[in-house]
């Protein structure tokens, strides 16, 4: 097996970045989502704020909870929309008898993931400041920490999602959009873990993005840095990131026994 080799990944994230940047809709696309979000739950929480003393105490609750969310959300399509692009063309399997071995294919989608959720939702959080004169960047160290988890968590995704369609054809394309909206009410992004009935608090806990939403409202609500919620989520990360990185190859080598790779547009 010929070693990872930093050139290959540096060309095809090279090769992504250079097909977003030749098509301004695919840029305002990554940012127009964050942005309208922002807006919409901005405006709810001006109201909100005046309704209730929680809020007051942390008036970018909702903010913070959305744009957080968005970095999970842009992370996973990030990495999932840009591969189904290789199968849409056809050019997966051109790629893969290349000297390109799958595991630098998904770091160039890793970095690719990355760029595109710094483009969209970096307008969303510049754009609050001045709408609302929220900053994100108040959260401090621990944005650093709650980035990381929500990324790593999008990436998993991403690969199982990716994974799913490399095996099942892209009729299973719309597992990309419905994937993450399926967890999304068990993350605690608006509200504490607690608020969940009792039977459904344990899978809650066992997703990433949950302890990184208490840990958000900790550092809002009571200027509190939970170090355990961090360490869990990263724990937890880990073995999501080991799944979807052993699906997504174990769906290549699949692939190429059943010769299915120059198909896999269809």
């Amino acid at each position: 097996m010929n070693a990872i080799s930093l050139a290959r990944i540096g060309a095809l994230a090279l090769r992504y970045l250079y097909l977003l940047r030749g098509s301004w809709i695919r840029v305002v696309e990554l940012a127009y989502w964050p942005t309208v979000q922002m807006i919409l739950w901005g405006f709810i929480t001006q109201y909100l704020a005046g309704h209730s003393d929680t809020l007051n105490q942390a008036a970018g609750l909702l903010l913070s909870g959305v744009l957080l969310w968005d970095i999970l959300f842009r992370s996973q399509l990030g990495l999932s929309v840009v591969f189904f692009e290789e199968l849409h063309s056809r050019n997966l399997g051109q790629l893969l008898i290349s000297p390109l071995q799958p595991v630098e294919l998904i770091l160039s989608l890793m970095l690719v993931s990355l760029a595109r959720t710094l483009i969209g939702v970096g307008v969303a959080v510049m754009l609050a400041i001045p709408f609302y004169g929220f900053n994100l960047f108040q959260l401090g160290l621990p944005l650093l920490g709650f980035f990381l988890n929500l990324l790593l968590l999008g990436w998993a995704i991403g690969l199982m999602v990716s994974a799913l369609v490399l095996r099942y054809g892209m009729g299973a394309e719309s597992i990309a959009w419905a994937a993450i909206f399926a967890i999304a009410p068990l993350c605690g992004i608006y509200y504490p873990v607690a608020t969940l009935p009792s039977w459904l608090q344990p899978l809650s806990w066992a997703l990433p993005a949950s302890h990184v939403f208490e840990g958000m409202r900790a550092v809002l609500l009571q200027q509190n840095f939970r170090l355990d919620y961090l360490l869990y989520a990263l724990l937890l990360n880990g073995v999501y990131l080991a799944v979807g990185v052993s699906l997504f190859l174990i769906a290549i080598h699949k692939a190429r026994e059943r010769g299915s790779l120059l198909q896999s547009g269809e």
